[in-house]
């Protein structure tokens, strides 16, 4: 058994205009742990009327509060508080992300001091910034104006909870909206450490607002209220399709960063050790469930049974156990509904591919969301677990022989988040990265990403772009203002004939 956190709130509420709530009805949902599966606590189930105080909260603090007032420094000052707060207790978050998700506690840590980043950078870029200015000369002055758009509402998954949950909030509070947050019901705890730690950094009450509930109910609300004028959403592909229509009559802003299937092309000439530190941890790394894993190994077929049994090898010596273990580099899945997809996926597997790691539950383990890291060989392209997402540790390898016959193959799903390729041929690299449809390509590394950079999908993998400037355009209006140098010669209707 894990040892269970010191310090655990006897219950998780709703966060309103800097209180803690309950829902309005009383209405409450289980939380389970993942390692045994039991209720270790209960939390607010928000619905409508819930989100409906929390909306008004935040827009009155956007209308009325000093936040969007600040100058870009006095906010930097605060969200650097922030992350010095999320640095000062990383070990803590760590071991609550841990608890509550079942990621190994040195990802954990990991995602711990990334969360912290995430406020520093966007803390600095929102002093750093600048606009454009144009001059015709002479005659008209053009600039840019930046202004925040008001109620943002955030809707989070529940793998690596709190970065995700971080990654959204720091541009939207950098930039002087102010938020409505919906973590994942599966994993709420982290999300409500959120509050306590904007108090302490001087956030002004109803600048972050949180509501804890189910995507159907509390989510929907959100997405349909009037008076949240865009959404950034990370999920499940279906999830945002739906989003999207629920949004559309309401003309709001989206930012959708949905699922993945993603390859990872391996070239005969490329560094094979290299390329298998990499293509390991790329899809084992944070027990699979990550939207950015390789998921579908491409490789050339003259290293490709060489390739395969030294993969498969690595596989089977990974070590499973339980998230408190600083050895275990795979753990307890994040509930026993997604344990028992990824199980079927498995099923499915062994009747689509060669099985030469893992295939069911991880032995000797409590609770039963231990899954084997689980490795099918000879997977052809039409194959279900080649095309759909497992969201778990599993990897479908597949051969190929020419650079045409790879791209296809990369190219061959509904998705297109991200990718990797392998190989120590430069011209090959450039021109196979251009040709794959995916927002993000890693060449010769693995995910390994600059703050700076856009990160985003395309096809079924998402719309929009957030990272760097891209975060700093969604979550701002951008006003043109024109002003003319010169006296005006506009024509003159109306005075005809005097």
């Amino acid at each position: 058994m894990s040892t269970r956190p010191a310090n655990l709130p006897e219950k998780i509420q709703h966060f309103i205009d800097g209180k803690f709530v309950d829902s309005l009805d009383g209405d409450t949902f289980d939380v389970i742990e993942p390692v045994s599966n039991e209720v270790y606590i209960t939390s607010a189930s928000g619905k409508i009327e819930d989100v409906n105080l929390a909306v008004a909260a935040a827009k009155r603090a956007f209308e009325e509060g000093p936040w969007a007032r600040m100058l870009p420094r006095e906010r930097s000052r605060i969200l650097h508080k922030i992350a010095d707060i999320v640095e000062s207790r990383d070990a803590q978050l760590a071991e609550i992300e841990s608890w509550d998700s079942g990621l190994p506690i040195t990802q954990a840590l990991g995602q711990a001091r990334r969360s912290a980043e995430n406020f520093r950078f966007f803390a600095d870029l929102i002093v750093a910034q600048h606009d454009n200015a144009f001059k015709v000369p002479g005659r008209q002055m053009n600039y840019v104006n930046r202004k925040p758009i008001g109620v943002a509402g955030l809707i989070t998954p529940w793998n690596v909870p709190f970065m995700q949950e971080s990654w959204k909030l720091a541009p939207a509070m950098a930039t002087g909206n102010s938020v409505v947050l919906k973590p994942a019901s599966y994993t709420p705890l982290s999300a409500a450490l959120w509050p306590d730690i904007f108090r302490e950094a001087g956030v002004p009450d109803g600048v972050f607002n949180l509501i804890l509930g189910s995507g159907g109910v509390a989510g929907d609300a959100l997405v349909k209220h009037p008076d949240v004028p865009l959404i950034s959403f990370t999920g499940d592909s279906s999830t945002g399709a739906m989003l999207s229509t629920n949004a559309a009559p309401l003309l709001k802003s989206l930012s959708l960063e949905l699922g993945g299937k993603s390859p990872a092309i391996v070239f005969a000439d490329a560094d094979l050790e290299a390329a298998l530190d990499a293509t390991v941890f790329g899809v084992f790394s944070l027990n699979g469930e990550r939207c950015t894993a390789g998921s579908r190994v491409l490789v050339q077929r003259d290293i490709y049974d060489d390739f395969v049994e030294r993969f498969a090898e690595r596989a089977r010596n990974i070590v499973v156990g339980l998230p408190t273990d600083p050895q275990s580099e795979v753990s307890a899945l994040v509930h026993p509904n997604h344990t028992e997809k990824v199980l079927s996926y498995i099923e499915i597997g062994k009747g689509e591919g060669r099985l030469l790691a893992g295939g069911g539950r991880a032995e000797g383990l409590p609770g039963g969301n231990f899954i084997s890291p689980t490795v099918f060989a000879d997977v052809k392209p039409d194959a279900r677990i080649f095309q759909e997402e497992i969201f778990g540790p599993v990897v479908a390898i597949t051969p190929f022989d020419t650079d045409e016959e790879a791209l296809k193959l990369a190219n061959d799903t509904r998705y297109g988040l991200a990718a990797y390729v392998w190989t120590t041929n430069l011209k090959r690299a450039h021109n196979f990265a251009h040709g794959i449809e995916s927002g993000m390509v890693w060449l010769n590394s693995n995910n390994v990403r600059d703050l700076r950079t856009p990160f985003g999908g395309v096809k079924a993998s998402g719309l929009g772009r957030e990272g760097g400037y891209r975060s700093i355009d969604f979550y701002t209006i951008q006003q043109s203002v024109q002003i003319s140098l010169e006296e005006s010669h506009s024509p003159r209707f109306g005075v005809s004939g005097k």
